[in-house]
């Protein structure tokens, strides 16, 4: 499993650990409100039974009063004005909560006590009074007593009524209605006297409502200021021939929504904790793991390091000594034979071959040096691939004529100026194909291809790149170390090419620098396939204008001081040529015609002349004579850099051109940019690369 799995497993596990967590305490605390809300149901209940129990009571109270006249009405008692007062009077209660009492026979009111304040309600005939009629009907044909109310009274203000049913009895045992005895109740001071107060003063809300006889619908008969009940508890009063109900909650609810959120609180906490808890122990376990990798890798690598500088001092020291030798032997072979000078030209020839060769390898282990401190930088400049492509084969020449090799470079580009370092991206293009060059056998084939992809990024584009050859190969335990330091397949006495190791590793690094990726595939015996693939942003077409204005300016920059030896018949030719080099820091020299120019060569030092710019079409002696005279030098002059430059512009004049040992070829009439760009190519390759440019014919 990778880092990033396991990252990603903890962060997971983390996770589910916390909806667990938070999901257990959550239910944790609804099983413990819902216990709160059992207990807090039980003192409510106990509070509305007790309020129940009080109505009942006094209920009970007044229908023991009210039996007081039903019962000598019953007896056949007539009872006069005089008598009634003073039954009624014992009747009446210290709390004034029975309003008035009286006596309906046949339902309707004849006598009222007190009658003072009470004259509107006599006459009052309960079964023709819509308000009245359900609950007179009711306790007439139940003969039970029954409560009737609250509503607005004749006589004005709130009251209940209680009737208590009369029935006489003839001689002949019929009984027969006679009609009521009739208890009017204060409504305010009724409920007072039940002290409901005394539930709002415990922090609990209340209802009381019971359901219309005429219209079913619920009707409130008494309530707190706050008469919104949120899931209220309910209980039944039984009040004679009607049922009432008494709702009660506490004014925070059962559980309060304070308890509530910090119910939710407390889950989040507690899973926030665990979940920490699991996160830091489980990213501990895998730091310990992780740790204990990497000191096994760094172990191993520290291994493989050791191995690798082993494998580096060996083939170093091999392929130091192998130039140092040839230095050391030919400088006694000089100082013996220093009165011989075809053998001095030939020792010094040699000598400086095998120093340039030192150099390179010299020059390898520093740049990989650099790369691995991170100082080097990628610089943001405008590069054109058909010039590097051209600048690579014009390097690579020699060497391709001399193993008869076939090179063979195809472009498939939409764009062809990005923005990219261009000396970087130069470099790993030329390793790659020097490798496929160098461990190709004579007769082999190189190919490159370059070709652009489609990408999702506007202004950029992707460009892949495959060098295929058809040489030595390596094998598949070999290809993973490809890319590792100071790694060689084969020694260079086994390949016979020298080489420090280093040159893959640059690569992977610069490509890697760039953002790209790099592959590798290989068969030993078969050949092997590189393919690169990076992704740069597009030139804009201000920026490749400005880039082609500069660019002669540039190379004449790194042309300047250097010498060129001019061969050209014409005149008016030669003065252009002159003209264009001299104005930019070139000094040249002129010889007009090849005889001419190989004498004026021979006459200087092997390093006098930087470059011959030779015309093909001469009197006396053609460019080509003059190429093949100056190859067949047995002085170290024969490894001057030659190029071509003629009106001859078919391909078999520029084969005929190579074949004749020049270097490169321009073509009349000259463009200024091809001129110097080919003059610095050749120069810069000569003076950098000795590998490839060192001298074929000595």
């Amino acid at each position: 499993m990778t880092g990033k799995e396991e990252k990603r497993n903890i962060k997971t596990y983390a996770a589910l650990v916390f909806v667990l967590v938070f999901l257990f305490a959550l239910t944790l605390m609804y099983l413990v409100n819902q216990e709160q809300e059992q207990e807090e149901k039980l003192k409510a209940t106990y509070m509305a039974e007790a309020t129940v129990s009080r109505v009942e009571a006094q209920l009970s109270q007044y229908l023991t009063k009210a039996d007081v006249l039903k019962n000598l009405v019953e007896d056949g008692h007539e009872l006069n004005d005089e008598q009634f007062k003073v039954l009624a009077q014992v009747m009446q209660d210290d709390t004034h909560i029975i309003e008035a009492i009286e006596l309906a026979q046949d339902g309707i009111i004849t006598q009222v006590y007190p009658l003072a304040g009470n004259e509107k309600a006599v006459g009052l005939d309960f079964f023709a009074d819509p308000a009245r009629e359900k609950e007179a009907n009711l306790a007439m044909q139940s003969g039970q007593y029954t409560i009737a109310g609250p509503f607005e009274l004749r006589q004005g203000g709130m009251g209940v009524l209680l009737f208590d049913p009369i029935y006489t009895t003839d001689e002949q045992g019929e009984q027969s209605f006679w009609g009521f005895s009739v208890m009017v109740l204060n409504w305010e001071n009724f409920i007072e006297d039940m002290e409901l107060q005394s539930l709002e003063n415990a922090s609990y809300h209340y209802q009381i409502w019971r359901r219309s006889m005429s219209t079913g619908e619920k009707v409130t008969i008494a309530q707190c200021d706050n008469p919104v009940l949120d899931n209220p508890l309910e209980v039944v009063c039984e009040v004679p021939n009607d049922t009432w109900y008494f709702e009660i909650v506490p004014k925070n609810g059962w559980i309060s929504r304070t308890q509530q959120f910090f119910s939710v609180i407390f889950a989040f906490v507690l899973a926030t904790l665990l979940t920490m808890g699991y996160w830091q122990s489980a990213w501990r376990r895998h730091r310990e793991v992780v740790y204990a990798e990497k000191l096994g890798m760094a172990a191993r690598k520290e291994k493989q390091a050791n191995e690798a500088k082993t494998r580096f001092l060996f083939n170093m020291s091999h392929d130091m000594r192998t130039p140092m030798n040839a230095i050391i032997g030919y400088s006694d072979l000089l100082d013996q034979h220093a009165d011989e000078p075809e053998k001095v030209s030939d020792y010094i020839g040699k000598i400086r071959s095998s120093s340039n060769l030192l150099l390179s390898l010299i020059n390898y282990v520093l740049e990989m040096t650099r790369i691995e401190s991170g100082k080097i930088t990628l610089k943001e400049e405008v590069g054109c691939f058909t010039e590097l492509m051209d600048s690579l084969r014009i390097i690579f020449e020699p060497t391709i004529q001399k193993k008869h090799l076939t090179y063979n470079c195809q472009m498939q580009i939409g764009h062809d100026y990005v923005i990219a370092d261009r000396t970087k991206l130069r470099e790993v293009i030329f390793n790659i194909i020097s490798n496929a060059i160098k461990y190709t056998p004579d007769g082999g084939a190189v190919s490159v291809k370059l070709e652009e992809q489609e990408t999702e990024m506007s202004g950029r584009a992707c460009y892949r790149i495959v060098v295929e050859d058809t040489g030595i190969g390596m094998s598949k335990d070999y290809l993973p170390h490809i890319f590792e330091e100071f790694t060689r397949e084969r020694t260079s006495t086994e390949s016979k090419v020298a080489g420090a190791g280093l040159g893959m590793p640059i690569v992977k690094a610069l490509v890697d620098l760039m953002g790209g990726t790099v592959q590798v595939e290989s068969e030993e015996g078969h050949g092997t396939r590189f393919t690169i693939e990076l992704e740069l942003p597009i030139a804009s077409e201000q920026q490749i204008h400005e880039k082609k204005e500069n660019q002669i300016e540039e190379l004449a920059k790194n042309l300047n001081g250097c010498r060129i030896l001019l061969a050209e018949d014409n005149d008016l030719n030669a003065e252009i040529a002159m003209t264009i080099l001299q104005e930019h820091g070139v000094q040249v020299e002129r010889a007009v015609n090849g005889e001419e120019c190989v004498e004026m060569l021979k006459a200087q030092t092997a390093d006098y002349y930087d470059a011959v710019l030779m015309d093909i079409q001469m009197p006396v002696m053609n460019g080509y004579d003059a190429a093949r005279a100056i190859r067949q030098l047995t002085t170290p002059h024969a490894a001057v850099s030659i190029i071509a430059m003629t009106a001859n512009a078919f391909e078999e004049d520029k084969q005929k051109a190579f074949a004749a040992g020049m270097d490169a070829y321009i073509t009349k009439p000259v463009d200024v940019v091809s001129m110097m760009k080919t003059l610095h190519q050749i120069i810069e390759t000569h003076r950098s690369d000795p590998d490839l440019s060192e001298n074929k014919y000595l």
